[in-house]
């Protein structure tokens, strides 16, 4: 199953399309500094069986991001803890090529993963958490349809003290 747009396309991460950068991505601290991730070495082994754990799951899909013009991986984006009764999941996303930044590849594939979560998952909403200081990936969201909800303050330990976390969320437009 392959999502895209004109300049991006989403693929099932495996262990064959993931980049040999992957790990290194892990554990760049500029990269991982918003990710619940960044408190665990990883190595191309951990990465490689995280990946394996996920394509297993039945309450997540991991996506790798991919370059339409090269089909270089740039990131991943998630849709986690799936709950089929109440039809609703999270969204995560991590953009690990620094060449990647600012382009505009996050709002694109928080789109493409909120179409296909309504339209072939049948989900009703989705949710995302993001730490305040973390406004590229707050504006991606919001630039690709979603809705601030509010804050919660002080819900994150970040840097030696707690910080507040931003909650958007979408609701399909399907009843």
């Amino acid at each position: 199953m392959i999502l895209q747009t004109e300049r991006l396309y989403l693929e099932i991460l495996s262990e064959e399309n993931a980049s040999p950068d992957y790990d290194k991505w892990m554990n760049d601290y500029e990269i991982t500094r918003y990710l619940e991730s960044r408190w665990k070495y990883q190595t191309r082994d951990s990465v490689l069986d995280y990946i394996r754990y996920i394509n297993k799951s039945d309450t997540d899909i991991l996506f790798g991001m991919f370059l339409k013009e090269n089909g270089r991986h740039i990131g991943n984006i998630k849709i986690g803890s799936i709950n089929w009764l109440h039809r609703n999941a999270d969204v995560g996303l991590l953009i690990g090529d620094r060449d990647a930044w600012g382009k505009g590849y996050g709002t694109d594939a928080i789109r493409l993963v909120t179409r296909y979560a309504f339209e072939s998952l049948n989900l009703h909403k989705l949710i995302a958490g993001i730490y305040r200081g973390n406004e590229g990936s707050y504006k991606a969201f919001l630039k690709a349809g979603w809705s601030d909800v509010g804050i919660m303050k002080e819900h994150r330990f970040f840097e030696g003290k707690y910080v507040d976390e931003y909650l958007v969320e979408i609701i399909s437009a399907a009843k």
